[in-house]
Order: C-alpha cells, then sequence, then structure tokens
C-alpha cells in the first residue's frame, strides 16, 4: 500500500494528521519532504522597501509620473 499522508514532527516523533489505518508495529518506509510553515510571519513590501536603504528625493511619491516618465503626464505611460 502506498499512502501520502501529513503528520507534524514533535521532536521526537511523527504524529499523523489523520488515522492511517495500521495496526500497531506496522513496518513502514516514510519518505520526508517538509512543506512551508504557515506560522510565520510573511515579510511585507514595506520592511523589504526599508531595509534596502533606498536613497531618492523626498517629493518621490508626489511626483512619481515626473520621474518615471519625464513629466507629469501619465498618458504615455505603458
Amino acid at each position: 500500500m502506498v499512502k501520502t499522508i501529513e503528520a507534524l514532527f514533535d521532536g521526537t516523533v511523527f504524529r499523523p494528521m489523520e488515522p492511517i489505518g495500521l495496526t500497531p508495529n506496522t513496518r513502514v518506509r516514510i519518505t520526508i519532504e517538509t512543506e512551508l510553515s504557515t506560522e510565520e510571519e510573511p515579510v511585507s513590501f514595506l520592511r523589504t522597501a526599508r531595509a534596502l536603504n533606498l536613497d531618492g528625493p523626498p517629493d518621490w511619491s508626489a511626483n512619481i509620473d515626473e520621474y518615471l516618465y519625464g513629466g507629469g503626464d501619465s498618458s504615455h505611460a505603458g
């Protein structure tokens, strides 16, 4: 029988997340594939941007069209 299950490793043993229907002391072969933890807080874009220590003009956000497109007219953008 081949069955894929999800389990939690508690530091000592693997604990299945659902019933697996095996009798006690059944020998099995386990392949371990870790999943991304959902408990970790995602890194925000703002935190990443601040960590880059970018240097720009103080009016960057107020005049973004001028800096990106060479003037306040964004009608020719993209």
